[in-house]
């Protein structure tokens, strides 16, 4: 299996490198991710400038990686138009740093990059932790999701979207699929305002984690039961 991926945390993200050696397990791997930290940028992509792509000395032996001065959405097209001898048959996005659930979805980078991906005819899988990174539960439990992942029938009108609990390998409960979006946000934007003169203020966004509580069947709900959240988010477009 040849797999592209990418993320919105940059190319040094320890996110993108744990999931490039992970997948390693199914295939061969290409990293093709952000320079600098993208990370709500939803699927927006470059169209006023010029996208400068640098091979990079990855640490995982036998990946070859490169930077796009771009958006995560921008590193799959360049990946697909340019980068890759051939287009990969599957597009591994993340590991995200911080959970991609409820509302906040609309905004991840993360997610935006693998709708594109839907959008080249490659299927794609989304995998997010929570804030802070809790890689030992990841590096556990990611071969048997995504092998369950992959053994179902590919879908191009919808994203596999997985989210690990920010607890310890022991901790974690079970695998909970289907489940869908809260209809909430998970993390509370928050403004530090500090007035500059009577005209003008600068305004410093804090992302507050709020944890809601949430019904069964809902993504935040398994997250706060110390579940592995599997879902699947329709790309409206296709």
């Amino acid at each position: 299996m040849k797999i592209l991926i990418v993320n919105d945390d940059g190319i040094r993200a320890k996110g993108v490198e744990t999931l490039a050696r992970l997948a390693k397990e199914f295939g061969q791997v290409w990293v093709v991710a952000p320079a600098d930290q993208c990370s709500a940028m939803s699927h927006c992509i470059s169209v006023h400038s010029k996208l400068k792509v640098k091979k990079e000395d990855f640490p995982v032996e036998d990946v070859k990686a490169y930077s796009v001065t771009g958006t995560p959405a921008d590193c799959v097209k360049a990946a697909m138009e340019a980068i890759l001898p051939e287009k990969p048959d599957v597009v591994f996005s993340g590991i995200n740093h911080g959970y991609n659930v409820g509302y906040d979805i609309a905004y991840s980078g993360t997610v935006g990059a693998a709708m594109d991906a839907l959008q080249q005819g490659v299927p794609a899988i989304a995998y997010s932790t929570r804030m802070g990174g809790h890689f030992e539960t990841v590096e556990r439990y990611f071969s048997m999701v995504t092998k369950g992942i992959l053994e179902q029938e590919s879908n191009l009108k919808e994203v596999w979207n997985v989210n690990f609990p920010g607890c310890e390998p022991d901790e974690v409960k079970g695998i909970l699929w289907d489940r869908v979006p809260a209809p909430t946000e998970y993390y509370l934007d928050h403004f530090d305002m500090e007035k500059i003169d009577e005209d003008t203020m600068v305004l410093d966004m804090v992302n507050i984690e709020f944890c809601p509580g949430q019904d069964e069947g809902t993504d935040i709900h398994a997250l706060n039961q110390n579940c592995i959240s599997i879902g699947k988010i329709r790309n409206f477009v296709l």
